[in-house]
């Protein structure tokens, strides 16, 4: 396999798309690894395993129409497996393995069959002391982005899943690319609160637009430089409310088609105005673990 990813929005040709059977019990308070998923808990609103596989089959569906090559995870029982893009990411031809929190080791052998297609020599595994996820990393040409932590206090945050470390390893990996880093806001407990991931704040979109969500940067002068980047005109900013319920994280198929949850009404407005053909999937359930779509897709090849 011919690994392809340079950005965020070409057309895409391969994806790993996450698998929600034999999902397993109702995690307790101390398993959730995020504020979200704790409040559903307490709520006793906890999503069902047969509406995430409803909703993730739905973008399954979609997929298909635009006949892109889907691979989905082998199933490990009573295991969630809905999030791909947390466990490995593609720059340009290589495959980086990603290191995670130990309790979630097994989801990068349930997609052995697609790793064993690459080429070793373009599979790199980081530093075991550099901690990354997929869901903080963005190509974006001869950038990437990474959303991270830089605080004394890392280890208190389960919220915190990119370090420092991982930003100058991919450095190193990548020495023809300037990799731009953004320092994330993170709570443990307060989900409004917490940019779990780069893609809960930021995403490009189209040919040259992307969603913001101030807030959730903590350092002003990175957050200017990504205003700067883009062009102000060119910015969808989204609100407290809307980074909670995920809408910033939509998944592009092309510049002109995106996948988005049906319940984002402002936001798929927007996405028409620009010109985009906006493909509405329910997903509501599976976003109360503080993931969506980009968080259960791993894009293999684009254009």
């Amino acid at each position: 396999m011919n690994l392809h990813i340079t950005n965020e929005t070409s057309r895409l040709r391969a994806v790993v798309l996450g698998i929600a059977k034999s999902n397993g019990p109702i995690p307790t308070l101390e398993e959730a690894y995020d504020p979200k998923s704790k409040e559903h808990i307490q709520a006793g609103t906890y999503p069902a395993e047969e509406d995430m596989v409803n909703e993730i089959e739905s973008v399954a569906a979609v997929l298909e129409k635009y006949e892109v090559q889907v691979f989905r995870p082998k199933i490990i029982e009573n295991y969630n497996q809905i999030f791909t893009r947390d466990i490995a990411f593609v720059i340009d031809d290589k495959l980086v393995k990603s290191n995670i929190l130990p309790d979630r080791d097994q989801e990068i052998e349930a997609i052995d069959h697609v790793i064993r297609q690459i080429a070793p020599e373009k599979i790199i595994r980081l530093p075991e002391e550099a901690h990354i996820e997929g869901g903080d990393v963005m190509p974006m040409g001869d950038y990437i982005f990474v959303g991270t932590y830089k605080g004394k206090d890392y280890k208190d945050f389960i919220t915190a899943r990119t370090n420092i470390q991982a930003v100058e390893a991919l450095k190193e990996i990548f020495p023809n690319k300037t990799v731009k880093s953004f320092s994330l806001k993170k709570s443990n407990s307060i989900a409004r609160d917490n940019a779990l991931h780069l893609d809960c704040c930021f995403q490009p979109v189209g040919k040259n637009k992307a969603i913001i969500y101030k807030e959730g940067f903590l350092i002003e002068e990175e957050l200017n430089w990504l205003i700067d980047f883009f062009g102000k005109e060119h910015i969808y900013e989204i609100t407290r409310d809307e980074m909670y319920h995920m809408n910033s994280n939509i998944f592009s198929i092309s510049e002109e088609v995106v996948i988005s949850e049906k319940n984002f009404t402002r936001l798929n407005s927007w996405l028409r105005d620009q010109g985009m053909t906006v493909e509405e999937v329910p997903y509501a359930e599976i976003s109360k673990q503080e993931g969506l779509l980009r968080c259960s897709t791993l894009p293999l090849i684009r254009d």
